[in-house]
């Protein structure tokens, strides 16, 4: 089987932002949520039968108390952070796995479920449709992969070492020394990609680092090497069959009516008649 992890956080940021292009500033109210189901729908429509989707139930985690500089959910949108639960609520009435992170990220929750996932020797691939650099260390040979939505782009092993310059298991090391402007931790001054990755390759990952090569700076490393670490113990599902699409939930009418989208529910029908063929 193969199983698909979704960060659902930023397929409906995506949509939001892919609607607002068209209408104008008219935004519907349940407007980008619609368009995500539709997503994940298209997805089981593919063939795909294992699916997870995990979200930000609130943007802010345990890193913003370790970094205060860490991102939050100041600047978004009223008319999209309405939406969040709305995702939510509606992912599970149509009968998907959905996991909403509080303590932890939805970062978090794809590397937890992929790290479950991929301990299943009937799990022929883990595919994580997520964009965010961090979630590249969770990628293993080409059995875990990062799937980047533009340009449909499959990051395995390969990729990962092409893009960056080291091992998966290394990127949390390479951004504590390069930085993450999206997450808002600054890296460490004087070193660029192109050092970050000759210093990993050369001397392993930063605890291995002979002390004078960081200084002062070690501990401020080793902090941002923390705030990268995604963290593989939520304990999401305890089988693999836990995630198994079987149909929607009879909430999901009502939810469809909510959102005013007739399309739906006939098209999850189809896929439902078509896997019990």
């Amino acid at each position: 089987m193969i199983v698909h992890l979704i960060d659902g956080t930023y397929e409906l940021f995506r949509h939001f932002y892919g609607l607002r292009s068209f209408n104008k500033g008219n935004d519907k109210p349940f407007g980008a949520v619609a368009g995500v189901l539709h997503s994940v729908l298209e997805m089981l429509e593919n063939g795909a039968t294992h699916i997870g989707v995990a979200t930000d139930h609130i943007i802010e985690s345990f890193r913003n108390d370790l970094w205060p500089e860490y991102k939050t959910g100041e600047g978004i949108e009223p008319v999209l952070k309405a939406q969040f639960l709305p995702l939510e609520e509606s992912l599970a009435a149509m009968g998907v796995a959905v996991w909403p992170m509080v303590e932890l990220e939805a970062d978090d929750g794809l590397a937890s479920a992929a790290y479950l996932a991929e301990r299943d020797p009937r799990v022929e691939k883990v595919c994580i449709w997520a964009n965010d650099k961090d979630l590249a260390q969770r990628v293993r040979g080409d059995r875990v992969v990062q799937i980047i939505r533009k340009g449909m782009q499959v990051r395995n092993a390969e990729a990962v070492r092409a893009k960056f310059g080291v091992e998966p298991e290394l990127i949390p090391d390479y951004l504590a020394l390069v930085g993450d402007s999206q997450d808002g931790y600054p890296g460490i001054s004087g070193i660029g990609p192109t050092t970050a990755a000759s210093l990993l390759n050369r001397y392993g990952p930063l605890e291995s680092f002979p002390r004078e090569k960081l200084g002062e700076q070690r501990e401020r490393a080793l902090l941002f090497k923390n705030l990268a670490t995604l963290r593989t113990d939520a304990p999401l599902f305890a089988n693999v069959d836990d995630i198994e699409w079987k149909g929607p939930t009879p909430a999901f009418e009502e939810w469809l009516a909510r959102i005013d989208d007739k399309r739906l529910l006939p098209r999850c029908q189809k896929v439902v008649s078509a896997q019990t063929r």
